[in-house]
């Protein structure tokens, strides 16, 4: 009698935060991502990461969405983030009910002269408050770091291990300002909305390491990771709305996809810049390749 195969479907995201039009970094992350879900017969869904009002962009959302059809990109669900509040919330009385989180009192100013005084890394918690407040005003909630070492696979940069206890110390999960943290948000989403891999550029490669951590003391399961190159500048510096990176939704579609393809490393024909759209994704669905993707933190944007 055959063994029942119990594998999850394969599902797949791409999760922008509408902080400004999408560019070439942007880019690269969404075409891995969503090849590699179509190569796997998997779903890829878009997820608006909209839940940090102070670096949104008004109208920016929708301006993402129509940029990623332009392109040709399909996806099979469209979440918000702003729509999940009640579900961060819930998680976060979980982990405060398990007495795995404290208020914090510290100011990042305070932190950061803090590390400089005793030469460690700038973003890395002290834990100052752990054992109290000592009459100081709450700001911010903290997660307890009760198993710093974590290891992580990557099927693009391999197994690498870290020590959060050396790199962030006790993170936050909701901020001065009342709003959840990026990683308390993500790490959640990933894992309710049943994300198998997690294709997405290097500059978030030490965030899955906390975003993991956060799904293992919740008892939630974890996705696989795939960290790309990230997109920089010839000063090394990553795209981004502050290096002034241009709106790819002014490009060629066609030969910025292409070239997108070729940094990804799967060396496309040089006549696809000329054909259309649909051709480009049809050879891009046959021929697409994740374990071709340079292992390298970063790349050099040709736009």
């Amino acid at each position: 009698m055959p063994t029942a195969n119990h594998k999850k479907a394969y599902r797949g995201r791409f999760a922008p935060s509408p902080s400004g039009p999408l560019h070439f970094g942007s880019l690269l992350a969404a075409t891995a991502s969503y090849l590699q879900a179509r190569q796997q017969q998997g779903e890829w869904w878009l997820r608006i990461e909209d839940i940090d009002p102070p670096r949104e962009v008004k109208g920016a959302s929708q301006q993402i969405i129509d940029t990623l059809a332009l392109y040709g990109f399909e996806w099979d669900n469209l979440t918000y983030q702003s729509q999940r509040l009640a579900l961060y919330q819930g998680y976060l009385e979980k982990l405060q009910q398990a007495s795995l989180t404290y208020p914090c009192a510290c100011s990042r100013k305070e932190i950061q002269q803090f590390n400089a005084q005793q030469s460690k890394p700038a973003g890395l918690y002290p834990g100052t408050c752990r054992s109290g407040l000592n009459g100081k005003m709450a700001r911010s909630i903290r997660i307890k770091i009760t198993a710093p070492i974590q290891t992580l696979h990557d099927t693009i940069q391999g197994s690498q291990t870290s020590d959060l206890s050396r790199t962030t110390g006790d993170f936050i999960l909701k901020r001065a300002d009342g709003l959840f943290s990026y990683q308390l948000a993500v790490a959640i989403d990933d894992s309710t909305q049943g994300m198998t891999q997690i294709v997405r550029g290097y500059d978030l490669h030490a965030s899955s390491f906390c975003q993991q951590y956060i799904q293992q003391v919740l008892g939630l399961d974890s996705p696989d990771y795939a960290h790309i190159p990230v997109a920089v500048t010839p000063d090394g510096i990553k795209l981004s709305k502050q290096s002034a990176a241009q709106d790819i939704a002014t490009q060629p579609p066609r030969q910025v996809l292409w070239q997108a393809l070729t940094i990804l490393g799967q060396q496309p024909p040089a006549n696809l810049k000329t054909q259309s759209l649909k051709h480009l994704w049809q050879w891009g669905f046959a021929n697409w390749n994740l374990s071709s993707v340079p292992q390298a933190q970063s790349v050099l944007s040709p736009f």
